[in-house]
């Protein structure tokens, strides 16, 4: 079996339980990469580890078995940019607080690698959004798991975001931005500025304003097949485009279009595991805030 390991940087009090990881991976027939993220974070805390190889450059990925991604949902999400179409299936491990994607607790570590030698687990395939221009954007990493944003960059003045659903005119959003984002995406930057939670297996995206000039413009659901597009205007000559944690400029001239990816993020659930105690758990809900 070959696992591959990734991280972009973990706290130093973690330290023990990325040698816990490694040394429970060791314990059986598994052959162990790093990518060299992970090596300089390694490195970086002076933690030595014998017996594993440098996971080449995008060259072999798609002969790992697995990807650990060692971090918080961050590094989660940089994962998927690595695996790529490979479609290799992911493992967050959670060395962070939240933990939306990243679900392997710390104390569930070894129990985890138990499970994934024993082939205990589900795997859910996630949505990826996929942006379309003429000129090259993201470094050709043009796919993101959580979310698409066009938002304002050199003025307080909003923009205006003229929006088309399979070619037909939906609305011109005057905001300071507005959200793409994927079922995934739901429970991040889209939530934050009042989009609604959807549930992974959804095949939806919603498409969220960020500070609508008109408070009547609400978040609005649409089907994953549909293909939407975007022409941008406002006082400034250039505006602000995010795919997750990777952001780049644009000019008014550029034509956007935005439609579901033609290939998903693979995410492994050990038992135990679901999406609705995990909103309960990361949202507080029911817990008496009078406490």
């Amino acid at each position: 079996m070959n696992i591959a390991i990734h991280g972009i940087g973990f706290p130093k009090e973690f330290v023990p339980h990325v040698k816990e990881l490694i040394a429970s991976l060791q314990e059986h027939d598994v052959k162990i990469f790093f990518t060299e993220a992970f090596s300089k974070s390694l490195k970086k805390h002076q933690v030595k580890i014998d017996s594993y190889e440098p996971l080449l450059p995008k060259s072999i990925v798609s002969e790992m078995d697995f990807i650990l991604s060692v971090g918080g949902d961050g590094t989660l999400l940089d994962t998927v940019c690595l695996v790529g179409s490979h479609e290799v299936p992911i493992v967050g491990i959670n060395s962070g607080r939240l933990g939306f994607l990243a679900t392997v607790a710390k104390e569930a570590i070894q129990k985890a690698v138990k499970s994934l030698i024993n082939r205990e687990y589900a795997i859910e395939k996630r949505t990826l959004v996929s942006v379309h221009t003429e000129k090259q954007l993201f470094n050709g990493v043009n796919f993101g798991l959580n979310e698409f944003t066009i938002h304002k960059r050199d003025t307080s003045s909003m923009i205006t975001i003229h929006t088309y659903i399979d070619g037909q005119y939906l609305n011109s959003y005057w905001a300071d931005g507005l959200i793409v984002a994927t079922p995934t995406g739901s429970t991040g930057y889209s939530l934050s500025c009042g989009g609604p939670l959807i549930s992974p297996g959804a095949r939806n995206f919603v498409l969220t304003p960020v500070s609508p000039h008109n408070l009547n413009v609400r978040p609005m659901i649409i089907s994953d097949e549909c293909e939407i597009s975007f022409k941008v205007e406002g006082r400034g000559e250039k505006f602000l485009v995010s795919l997750d944690s990777r952001s780049t400029t644009i000019d008014a001239s550029d034509e956007l279009k935005v439609k579901k990816a033609i290939f998903s993020a693979c995410l492994v659930k050990f038992p135990g595991y679901h999406f609705f105690d995990t909103l309960r758990q990361k949202l507080n809900w029911g817990f008496d805030m009078r406490n």
